[in-house]
């Protein structure tokens, strides 16, 4: 049937001007709605091969550590979200090797609630946010990599690291129109007593229908600096970047203003 809201869908993914016939959806629309379903399923449940992501980023040339939370499997990790904010005590031990005074980002990258996005997208934020932070002559850790973490789990990397900034790049909980999107979350001063108050986050990272890495390291280099500069993040730290910078070429040119 003729729909005037049919000429908008070219805009967005959001299920609008589904169609109906009689008093029902139509069949197309029930389909695309259960495939949607079944993609944000496997998202949830699939398994993260992290031994392979952790050879990838080696050929990369990017040095990264793998630890585990209190975790034991994955359907703990939906029932359970505090113990995936906290690091298994093993692991704590072979972090606590790592600290040096002259740390000054912690990045840890974790599947959370998508590993698809992960799988998807992980690698090739992971290449662009090491290598813009370390053209801006910032000193990073390993990049730790951990299964089944939630958020607040940078925070207590980054404090026993004795890291000034705390990001962690971890997938977001799938929706109906996006069962692959990365969040990017970031602390200054982290501190396992922070709340969500004081962290900044970049979401809907995946390309080519949200936003690129590029634009998505572009932002957290903006907002990394400007937190050093202002000893601050969260809502106190207001993403003021130039639009400009907004562009593809906006990470360029960040790093050659050195």
């Amino acid at each position: 049937m003729n729909d005037p809201w049919h000429k908008l869908r070219q805009f967005t993914q959001a299920r609008i001007a589904q169609g109906r016939s009689g008093h029902a959806q139509t069949t197309a629309a029930q389909l695309d709605f259960q495939l949607a379903h079944a993609a944000a399923r496997d998202a949830v449940h699939l398994p993260w091969d992290i031994k392979a992501f952790a050879r990838e980023a080696a050929t990369l040339g990017v040095n990264t550590l793998t630890l585990e939370t209190q975790v034991i499997d994955r359907a703990q990790y939906l029932k359970r979200p505090d113990l995936g904010r906290i690091l298994a005590p093993a692991a704590r031990e072979r972090l606590l090797a790592q600290a040096c005074a002259t740390t000054d980002i912690a990045l840890t990258f974790s599947n959370g609630l998508s590993s698809t996005a992960m799988d998807a997208h992980g690698l090739m934020l992971l290449q662009t946010i090491t290598t813009a932070f370390l053209k801006r002559g910032y000193a990073l850790a390993p990049v730790f990599l951990v299964e089944n973490a939630r958020v607040a789990l940078s925070d207590e990397i980054g404090a026993l690291l004795n890291a000034k900034l705390s990001i962690i790049v971890v997938g977001e909980r799938p929706g109906l129109s996006a069962a692959d999107s990365l969040g990017i979350y970031m602390t200054y001063n982290p501190n396992p007593a922070n709340t969500d108050a004081e962290r900044n986050c970049i979401s809907n990272v995946r390309q080519p229908e949200g936003l690129s890495c590029r634009n998505a390291a572009t932002k957290l280099l903006y907002l990394g600096e400007q937190a050093f500069q202002r000893r601050l993040s969260g809502v106190a730290l207001k993403d003021d970047m130039p639009g400009e910078w907004a562009l593809e070429k906006g990470l360029a040119t960040m790093i050659s203003n050195q």
